[in-house]
């Protein structure tokens, strides 16, 4: 079962310590169709957050080998963000880019420091504003993290009324959390975008 972050209370935010106010280096990963909504975050959290993200025309990936490009996210991009941000449209779970940037985001090595990560369900998802979210309907690798009693992300609504506050808090605790669970990272990568109807959902 994938779980819901709780709403986040004013009044929490009124308890926060130093680690939750903390501006954190953030790489937010979408689908392409979600570009709006990336822009109006990044607006929304001015001054919260810095925005580490691959920019429309950073990657030229036409004559690139699959790895070369996951290098390129994981250690020029990836490499300077401590928290990971997953927008979660209605086709964000077929982007094979998206499946690369979470998996580089939660391995730890040498070079690169794992990241917190959290999603942000967006308004036209189905789940948006429902009780229970629809597995299938998550980018896979995200949907694994997001299970059990204590996971290593979390997943949360945008607010109908957004509150930068509310939304960096939940930042601030993902990047708490990148220490606690173990994430799960041994589902097979995407090789490519996957296509049919994105109200199928994956499968396995």
């Amino acid at each position: 079962m994938v779980r819901r972050a709780p709403t986040i209370k004013k009044s929490e935010l009124r308890r926060g310590n130093r680690r939750l106010s903390t501006r954190r280096r953030v790489f937010i990963s979408f689908h392409d169709a979600d570009r709006r909504l990336k822009h109006k975050f990044v607006r929304l959290m001015r001054g919260r957050i810095i925005d580490v993200s691959v920019g429309t025309h950073d990657i030229d990936d036409t004559n690139k080998k699959t790895d070369e490009v996951r290098r390129i996210i994981r250690d020029e991009y990836i490499r300077d963000a401590t928290v990971t941000v997953v927008l979660i449209g209605k086709r964000t779970w077929q982007r094979k880019h998206v499946d690369w940037e979470i998996g580089s985001s939660i391995r730890e090595t040498k070079l690169n420091k794992r990241t917190g990560l959290v999603g942000i369900v967006l308004p036209g998802h189905p789940s948006h504003g429902s009780k229970r979210i629809k597995r299938n309907l998550v980018p896979p690798r995200l949907a694994d993290n997001c299970e059990g009693d204590d996971p290593f992300a979390k997943i949360f609504d945008w607010p109908k009324h957004f509150a930068p506050a509310q939304v960096h808090k939940a930042i601030a605790e993902a990047f708490i959390r990148r220490k606690g669970t173990p994430p799960k990272n041994r589902r097979k990568q995407f090789r490519r975008n996957r296509a049919g109807d994105w109200r199928r959902g994956w499968q396995g």
